[in-house]
């Protein structure tokens, strides 16, 4: 192990030397390398334990800063992932990815690149935001440069939007590739076109996070506006106050209402029912996360769709 001069420890350039050189050592600071396919995996659990080995410069200059692909990887289903996005990653030397990105997508990086999973998902974070924001702009001024990989799109309840703007702050270069939101993927896999001429001329996109103090920040009134979609993102936790107050600013309790969970995957399930019994499906149907939740008159369409499109498949 190679230990700076503040006695930290180091996180060399390649992970994989790290671990063949550490051996034991290194399951104390990460979930064993996994091969899953292509790609090697390792869990590093806490960056604040690490410094980052700096890459050679000449003269002993300091490296050049490196390049940082922030890229979307869509619902799930590895299909659609946009054709810039899998040139990324078959580019990629080092990626960090989230929580909600799949094993299959992960084939399509290099059998020999490292891979560090930052586990964000709700309530549940292996690495804090500012933490991750950390590694990341540490690696880059190492001279590394890396895709930083999440689900759906980075910049739709992803927190992209916060990581490029330190990276725009610390003046390392990135660029974004944008991926399939959730709800473009639960919507067209489930059957429910988020508009619709005749049911819906407005489509808005909400988190049910829980506050503090337990409520939810939204503006309900405008939530509860006719003739729009309302597809609520990582709202499974506070559904029952999602629906309650969504008729209480003046929603119809018979409004449709789906849960999609596991949009676009194998698992994937639609429950639909109603504002006034979705929090009972749910509960019925054991509907866990990662599930979004959609409002309108659009959701009375899914039934009728979703035949068409199971007729496809036979």
């Amino acid at each position: 192990m190679r230990v700076g001069a503040s006695s930290q420890r180091v996180l060399p350039l390649s992970l994989n030397w790290f671990k063949d050189a550490n051996g034991a050592a290194f399951e104390q600071w990460s979930h064993p390398m996994i091969r899953k396919g292509e790609a090697h995996m390792s869990f590093i659990e806490d960056a604040r334990w690490f410094t980052v080995a700096p890459a050679a410069g000449e003269s002993g200059q300091p490296p050049k800063p490196g390049h940082v692909t922030l890229v979307g990887a869509g619902p799930g289903d590895p299909e659609l992932l946009t054709l810039r996005a899998v040139k990324a990653l078959r580019g990629a030397r080092l990626v960090l990815y989230d929580h909600l990105v799949g094993k299959e997508v992960l084939r399509y990086v290099a059998e020999d690149a490292d891979l560090i999973y930052v586990g964000k998902q709700s309530s549940h974070h292996t690495l804090p935001q500012e933490s991750i924001i950390d590694l990341m702009v540490r690696l880059a001024r190492s001279g590394r440069s890396l895709v930083r990989l999440k689900g759906g799109d980075g910049f739709i309840f992803g927190r992209g939007g916060e990581e490029v703007q330190a990276l725009a702050e610390a003046g390392i270069a990135f660029d974004v590739v944008p991926g399939i939101t959730a709800a473009q993927g639960a919507g067209a896999c489930a059957g429910i076109p988020l508009t619709h001429r005749d049911h819906s001329a407005t489509l808005v996109f909400a988190t049910g996070h829980l506050r503090g103090d337990n409520e939810v920040a939204l503006d309900w009134e405008a939530l509860a506006r006719p003739r729009q979609t309302v597809v609520i993102y990582m709202g499974m936790g506070t559904l029952p106050i999602i629906c309650r107050e969504l008729v209480r600013h003046g929603l119809p309790d018979s409004t449709p209402a789906a849960l999609v969970e596991q949009a676009s995957l194998p698992g994937q399930r639609c429950i639909t029912g109603t504002l006034q019994d979705l929090p009972a499906l749910a509960q019925q149907h054991r509907v866990r996360p990662p599930a979004l939740i959609i409002v309108g008159d659009v959701v009375a369409l899914q039934p009728q769709l979703m035949q068409g499109m199971l007729a496809t498949m036979v």
